[in-house]
Order: C-alpha cells, then sequence, then structure tokens
C-alpha cells in the first residue's frame, strides 16, 4: 500500500496491530480519526493512554479494575460463597450480561495449552487454591471455553481442587464444542449457568 504520508503510514501501521484489524480497515480509521474535531482526537488519545498507565488487576479475582479490588468483589450483594473461574475479564462481561450470576469470580488470565508453551504456573491457579483456603467458598464454576484447551484446563483444576470439600460444577453443554464463552450468546450462555452440572457427571465414560 503506498502512502503520501509517513505520518499516515505510521498511524495505519499501529492500527493494523490490532487483532482483527488489517490494513484496509486501519486506514479507514485513521482517515476517520483525521475528519474527527481535534479535541475528539485528542480525548480519544487520552482515554487509551489513561488506560494503559492506571488500569489495574482486582488483588482478589484478577479481573480487569480502576481500582485495588474490583466493583464485584466490593459489592456486599454479591455471594461469596460461590465462584465462577473463567479465563479473563471478557467472560465475566458475558456471564454478567445475563444477569443469571450473583457470585463472584476468579480469573485465570488464560487456559493451559502445552502448544503456546502456557502451563498452569503461567495461570492464577495458586491464588485460587489460597482463595478456597481463606474463604468459606461452597462451590466452584468452571465456566471455560468449549476447547481442547479449556478441557484440558477444567481436568487439572479439578485435580487440584476436589479434595477442599466443595462443590465442583461446570456450565452446561449448550454451547458447542470449539466454541468461545465471549461469542456465545446472552441467552445461551445464561442457561448454561442456571443448569449447570457437577463436573464429575460431564466427562465422558
Amino acid at each position: 500500500m503506498n502512502f503520501s504520508s509517513k505520518l499516515l503510514e505510521d498511524a495505519v501501521a499501529e492500527f493494523a496491530k490490532l487483532p482483527g484489524v488489517g490494513q484496509k480497515t486501519a486506514l479507514r480509521l485513521v482517515l476517520h480519526l483525521l475528519n474527527q474535531d481535534k479535541g475528539d482526537v485528542e480525548k480519544f488519545s487520552a482515554a487509551i493512554s489513561k488506560l494503559r498507565n492506571e488500569i489495574q488487576f482486582c488483588q482478589v479475582c484478577f479481573n480487569i479494575s480502576d481500582s485495588a479490588i474490583c466493583q464485584i468483589c466490593a459489592s456486599v450483594k454479591r455471594d461469596r460463597s460461590t465462584i465462577c473461574v473463567v479465563e479473563d475479564t471478557r467472560d465475566v462481561m458475558a456471564i454478567e450480561n445475563t444477569n443469571q450470576y450473583n457470585g463472584v469470580y476468579h480469573v485465570l488470565g488464560g487456559l493451559i495449552s502445552p502448544m503456546d508453551g502456557v502451563g498452569p504456573s503461567d495461570l492464577e491457579v495458586d491464588s485460587l487454591v489460597e482463595r478456597l483456603k481463606a474463604d468459606e467458598t461452597k462451590e466452584i464454576i468452571f465456566a471455560l471455553s468449549a476447547t481442547m484447551e479449556g478441557d484440558t484446563t477444567l481436568f487439572y483444576l479439578n485435580k487440584r481442587l476436589k479434595n477442599f470439600g466443595v462443590t465442583i460444577s461446570t456450565i452446561a453443554r449448550g454451547i458447542a464444542f470449539g466454541g468461545e464463552l465471549e461469542y456465545v450468546d446472552e441467552i445461551t450462555l445464561g442457561r448454561s449457568i442456571v443448569t449447570r452440572i457437577p463436573y464429575e457427571t460431564s466427562l465422558p465414560k
């Protein structure tokens, strides 16, 4: 792609680094910003900079947060006896949008994937174990994507947690194998949370 401006080329190159954004889409976005009021563009730039510099991770559940403890963990209305284990913040948002869950969360920060060099030590597994030692947890819900990596992570976590005497369940598989949680519609995801089943019974015989 030929550019009439090095500044334009550099901006397009940066936008093209975003997931799912090719050069043509990046060029469209950059040209859109050029047509906006200068003040609006400066607000956009400031918001991204502030996000990167000031964002935190909740010290309890590791969800993205504006403060040391996220709003969910800080809320007195949440049921702290139930912890829903998810891959990342996008899954927390997806489940919250269903309005079917009132417990708290634990964000692993990924899934076990030997092919990608991601092992249990790269995830927030030990911190989950510590929560079970300290909290009065009655149930753990695994809400992980129905993928090979998700199933591998489920199997490992079950082995680590099954001796704590808590109920271990997994969301019902109204979700097709290979489906990622963030892309599941809210009704299906909500039903999967409500109709969760004991993890052991979900294993193939």
